[in-house]
């Protein structure tokens, strides 16, 4: 790395101030949500807390001619992780085009004084990734790492020797976020060899890999399948076969395992339903919020809020949007309950086995077998915060939607 660069990236390091999720929420708002706020992070941060952070992460592609500006407002609007998408957004013919616009743009975003998303770039093969990082100036600076997409057991080493290429030439941490889509993952009987190999090869850079991202449209289409909008990916049942299979051998809590995030969810607009919606009206008639019920309904935001609650109970945190309206759903969802953490603390502060009543009195907490579950929580209430007593995600989503209507 040039001395000219190494400078440039010591300044907009000095500049930039650290992220936080719901910073868009001010004063009376956030402290009568919140029982312990979210707490501030920067790329700088334990990798797994980190990954943790990634919440709802949110792509645009490299050709979007005022990139630049939108993930500063996707910033300003709660966004904490994007991606600089060369890949499926792109044409071919744009392909070269929009490498340099990606460059451009971490370059131009790197002289801000505001907090950026962690920056992600989702390449087209291992190849380009020496190819931004060559290019970049003090754009080094604000890059997170890049996504790997349909990484696979013949792609993936590949990957990993580039990147480790990239964080020696920075000289700074940057992260792989390997997306596991490919076919020969989705097939029954080559999945678990392809899963070992991958397995094994992300061991070997356990410490640059933040996040295994799951990539349902594609494992979708070695099928033919597009899921419709009033199901969610767990009702398909050959891809939800395919993520248990992941999480199984890369989530586990052993210190083998990574944090996986949730695929994406498609949809943003209304529809005529063939099925109920999938909200109760219960929680909103207890927050006076029957209306925005119907708004989230008519938006199709029901589906979504689904499948974040079965991506948690699965084992996957966070998840991969395409629409800034998700941004808020993913988020409110992710704030940990007074009462999971009131749990998760009982759990932790002793360690000599047995089971006690919750302090809510309505489950039993056991401790070795909750242990992992608390630790989690516990992270997850570091960066996303701890919800008051009585506040739900109903409140907090309303919260969210309300300020992002207000500033735009």
């Amino acid at each position: 790395m040039t001395a000219g660069i190494a400078v440039q990236q010591e300044i907009s390091l000095r500049k930039r101030l650290p992220l936080r999720h719901f910073r868009q929420l001010q004063g009376p708002d956030i402290r009568h949500l919140f029982y312990r706020q979210p707490e501030p992070f920067g790329d700088h941060a334990d990798r797994e807390l980190l990954a943790y952070a990634l919440g709802a992460t949110l792509y645009a592609p490299a050709t979007r001619p005022d990139l630049a500006e939108t993930i500063r407002r996707r910033a300003a609007h709660g966004v904490c992780s994007m991606v600089i998408d060369l890949e499926d957004a792109v044409a071919d013919h744009e392909v070269e085009m929009a490498k340099l616009q990606a460059v451009a743009t971490l370059d131009l975003l790197a002289t801000s004084h505001d907090p950026n998303p962690l920056l992600f770039i989702r390449v087209r093969d291992a190849e380009t990734i020496g190819e931004i990082v060559e290019r970049l100036g003090p754009g080094a600076a604000v890059l997170a790492g890049f996504v790997f997409p349909k990484f696979d057991s013949a792609t993936g080493q590949r990957y990993l020797d580039t990147l480790e290429h990239a964080a020696t030439r920075l000289d700074r941490p940057v992260y792989g976020m390997p997306v596991l889509e490919s076919a020969s993952l989705v097939h029954r009987q080559t999945r678990d060899q392809e899963l070992t190999e991958i397995a094994a090869m992300l061991a070997e850079h356990r410490e640059r890999v933040l996040a295994v991202r799951v990539g349902a449209t594609d494992m979708c289409s070695t099928f033919g399948i597009r899921r419709d909008r009033d199901l969610t990916i767990y009702d398909v049942r050959v891809v939800a076969d395919v993520i248990a299979d992941i999480v199984n051998y890369l989530g586990r809590t052993d210190g083998s395992g990574y944090v996986i995030t949730g695929p994406v969810w498609e949809y943003f607009a209304d529809h005529e339903r063939m099925f109920r919606p999938l909200l109760r009206t219960a929680p909103f008639e207890e927050s006076d919020a029957v209306p925005f019920r119907r708004y989230l309904v008519s938006r199709d935001l029901d589906g979504l809020l689904r499948e974040i609650s079965l991506d948690r109970a699965n084992g996957i945190q966070g998840k991969t949007v395409i629409h800034p309206s998700h941004v808020a759903a993913v988020h409110a969802l992710s704030v940990v309950t007074h009462e999971e953490y009131s749990d998760a603390l009982d759990i932790l502060q002793v360690d000599v086995g047995g089971v006690a009543a919750s302090e809510y009195r309505n489950k039993m907490n056991e401790m070795r077998p909750h242990r992992s579950w608390a630790r989690q929580t516990l992270l997850r209430a570091r960066v996303f915060g701890v919800a008051n007593k009585g506040v739900s995600f109903v409140d907090l989503l309303t919260a969210l939607v309300q300020v992002r209507g207000v500033s735009e």
